[in-house]
């Protein structure tokens, strides 16, 4: 089979257009395990929720495929949704640990819709006084005395390249749930801001002292070189210290650990006042841990893409417990989780969603877990 045979017929299958002669068309070429590697691969980048679950039951799949058939009023619909059952065995053995989910005519049940709440970021001036940022805005920032100082790009702040003798004046961004940003600094650091956080940064900074910004929340640094002028992130539990690198921070108030994930350079972690006793250095590929409560920090080598994803709308979950990931949820979508079952909330999952609206999400955990859910406008309730 020629491979724009075999990927015409993974994209009719995938997309519930594919005849019954055309399953067992695919479902032959599954049989070689070179084209199943080929397979999953061609859904992880086109179609999939990537879910890796701790535990794959093919006949937990086949059951739900075929309380779907039961479901489903129209004949037509019904026959070829049999077509699907009839060859889930090779196909779920082929799709491993992805298990993806469409909307189409066949898949499509009805649901409720979640209703967000739709909270807007907020810019908070040198003399404490705060504006709401539109992101359909472009427009120039100035201070206090009117003297432009950067500008917005729609969800992006540039601002003026340059050094101050002067005093530090600090701008503080405030980003809610549901939303993200993006800040390029006086010195050329871009920044991205996950939702729930908080940079306070000078608008430009010193030259005769090192770069200082405070950060509450997550966010990914791409720190622009200067050797004579060091570039630190304070958080409430550990400070990073870096010349120029790429890193990601994790430092929401409610997280039981701040997490630093170094992606490119060499960075030093420390816990209070810095001394040549108390920093931890890290290599690309390793995240350094500072628990609450604890004084020491720790290093474990990890995949950075787990932890920066995020940046390009991945949600990915790895070895998160239910409570990890609903927190996660409500920042990401800004809704509220009600979770009346206590024994979920300590269960582990491995998930990975691209893009997908919460109801994509809500209905992956539905179908492939059996958690039961209600929705209130921006309420979630798991029963």
């Amino acid at each position: 089979m020629t491979v724009k045979k075999s990927e015409r017929l993974m994209v009719k299958f995938i997309t519930n257009q594919a005849s019954q002669d055309e399953i067992e068309q695919l479902t032959e070429w599954l049989k070689d395990e070179a084209n199943q590697i080929e397979f999953r691969e061609f859904v992880k980048t086109n179609y999939a929720i990537d879910t890796a679950m701790n535990t794959f039951d093919s006949a937990e799949i086949r059951r739900q495929l075929s309380e779907r058939i039961q479901k489903e009023n129209n004949v037509f619909y019904k026959r070829r949704f049999s077509s699907y059952y009839k060859y889930a065995a090779i196909l779920v053995v082929a799709l491993g640990g992805f298990y993806f989910y469409k909307n189409s005519n066949i898949l499509k049940e009805k649901q409720n819709v979640v209703i967000p709440r739709q909270d807007e970021i907020v810019l908070q001036l040198d003399n404490n006084s705060e504006e709401e940022i539109d992101t359909a805005d472009t427009r120039n920032l100035t201070d206090k005395n009117g003297n432009i100082i950067g500008r917005q790009e729609k969800n992006r702040l540039v601002y003026n390249k340059a050094y101050t003798e002067g005093k530090l004046v600090y701008n503080t961004i405030k980003i809610p749930y549901g939303k993200k940003f993006e800040i390029q600094l006086s010195d050329g650091t871009i920044v991205y801001l996950n939702a729930g956080t908080q940079l306070t940064y000078p608008i430009q900074f010193l030259k005769s002292e090192g770069r200082k910004v405070n950060l509450t929340g997550e966010a990914y640094f791409e720190v622009a070189k200067d050797k004579a002028h060091p570039f630190t992130v304070n958080t409430h539990e550990v400070s990073v210290e870096v010349l120029g690198t790429r890193f990601n921070a994790d430092a929401y108030m409610d997280n039981t650990s701040t997490d630093i994930v170094l992606v490119e350079g060499k960075v030093s972690l420390y816990k209070g006042q810095k001394t040549n006793e108390n920093q931890v250095y890290l290599k690309p590929g390793f995240k350094g841990s500072s628990i609450k409560g604890k004084s020491v920090i720790t290093t474990e080598e990890v995949n950075p893409d787990y932890y920066t994803d995020w940046v390009k709308g991945s949600l990915v979950f790895k070895n998160a417990s239910f409570e990890d990931i609903i927190k996660k949820l409500e920042r990401r979508y800004n809704v509220t989780f009600i979770n009346r079952n206590k024994m979920l909330g300590k269960e582990i999952f491995n998930a990975r969603f691209d893009n997908e609206p919460i109801e994509v999400v809500l209905k992956y955990f539905s179908d492939s877990y059996a958690i039961d859910y209600t929705i209130d406008r921006d309420k979630i309730t798991i029963k």
